[in-house]
């Protein structure tokens, strides 16, 4: 069979699948890239491809899959130039978790229970999810979406074994988790602030960290803005530690406000 006619065959067994459908097949190769599939239906050469991270939410490449092994897999996408076929062997080793994951939509709003805290994120057991095989719960905050306001540690907003509230981002397929935002619930306080002032304004607040590139001041609750070292002192030379310390009150004057990246330029030396 010619290049053109195996191509023609490939489109017109690929044409049909859908994305959501189940393909049975069987392992043709495993690598450290991806695991190679021959489908049913068309034994002339692999099309279907599991990535590493697509295999298994429990197991590792290596134990999750092998040469000859039948498998069924979700289809995740299908590219018809390149004649591939991407799966999840993860969608049907655990089909309730994934259906219910992809059930949610952006921006839905869920209820839980906060089951551990870790140094990478907050992991939170759903009210109306399954359990999941690895992690303590379905649901995933990390820390940027804890909270609006500047935290040292996550037990700062939450604890474990308290009810949340959060909204819906996005479904990691990788991890079968659902990642989650728990500040998006709530108002942003600086987009609050920042409407009722203005550039050249001045503000008083008290410093909260000391920094070598400036200093942070708070300048309403749960609002900070920054004062870089040039509008510090005129000084160059001399440090911001020896310009101002931690809980000193300032007078400062506002000189740029950063709304889409939730940023206020602040400078001593102006006030």
């Amino acid at each position: 069979m010619g290049d053109a006619s195996a191509d023609q065959a490939i489109r017109r067994f690929l044409a049909p699948i859908q994305v959501g459908d189940c393909c049975s097949g069987v392992v043709a190769a495993v690598t450290r890239s991806e695991v190679s599939v021959t489908l049913v239906g068309f034994a002339a050469r692999p099309l279907g491809v599991v990535g590493p991270l697509d295999v298994s939410w429990q197991q590792r490449m290596a134990d999750a899959a092998s040469v000859g092994q039948q498998i069924t897999a979700e289809v995740l996408s299908v590219d018809l130039a390149e004649g591939r076929v991407r799966l999840s062997m993860a969608a049907t080793e655990n089909p309730q978790l994934w259906a219910f994951l992809k059930r949610l939509r952006l921006g839905q709003r869920l209820t839980g229970t906060v089951a551990s805290i870790e140094s990478f994120g907050v992991f939170v057991a759903l009210d109306e999810g399954p359990d999941h095989p690895i992690y303590p719960g379905v649901g995933f905050i990390t820390y940027p979406e804890l909270s609006w306001r500047r935290f040292e540690a996550a037990s700062e907003v939450v604890e474990v074994g308290q009810p949340v509230y959060c909204e819906f981002l996005q479904f990691d397929m990788w991890n079968g988790e659902a990642r989650l935002s728990l500040r998006a619930t709530q108002p942003d306080p600086f987009l609050w602030f920042v409407d009722d002032i203005a550039v050249g304004q001045r503000l008083t607040g008290q410093v909260t960290k000391v920094l070598p590139f400036g200093v942070f001041v708070r300048v309403a609750e749960d609002v900070e803005g920054l004062v870089h070292l040039p509008e510090l002192t005129a000084d160059p030379g001399r440090a911001p530690e020896d310009v101002v310390q931690v809980g000193e009150e300032l007078t400062v004057v506002v000189t740029d406000i950063d709304r889409e990246r939730r940023r206020l330029a602040l400078s001593l030396r102006q006030a």
